[in-house]
């Protein structure tokens, strides 16, 4: 039997097979991966280095396809992480704003409180005056009765 008969029948049965010993194990796939991963569509890349790992997992690329794939999904987690986190600070913004407004109210309450009780300290204290000076002209019509 020739070689040229062979070769042709060996492509023949492999044609469109994903392992094809020319163009590497996943290739396509691989590229794919790496093509979303450099357009921002992380979540797709990690699905597709994912599939590409499944099917080829002893490939020579499968490292770099994990280490990438790891990255990626870090990313996902990081971001996640940040935005849960920018939603927190926006929240404890808020509730500081509204801690710093009922602090406003509070100390114009107090300040009145304040002001209610210094008024009234006054009053207070013209009241003990007024009550030694009655004290006082009592103790002399006593003191003038025979």
């Amino acid at each position: 039997m020739s070689r040229t008969p062979a070769v042709l029948l060996l492509m023949a049965t492999t044609a469109g097979c994903a392992t094809w010993p020319f163009a590497g194990a996943g290739t396509a796939l691989l590229s794919r991966a790496d093509h979303q991963a450099r357009e921002g569509a992380w979540e797709d890349a990690v699905a597709t280095y994912d599939e590409y790992l499944a099917r080829y997992p002893d490939a020579s690329a499968a490292p770099r396809a994990l280490e990438t794939r790891d990255t990626l999904a870090a990313m996902l987690v990081a971001r996640s992480e940040l935005k849960r986190l920018g939603t927190e600070v926006m929240q404890l913004r808020a509730e500081l704003a509204q801690v710093r407004e009922d602090m406003t109210r509070r100390e114009g309450d107090l300040a009145r409180t304040r002001q209610e009780l210094a008024t009234r300290q006054a009053e207070a204290d013209r009241l003990r005056a007024d009550l030694e000076r009655l004290k006082q002209i009592d103790l002399r019509l006593e003191r003038r009765r025979p």
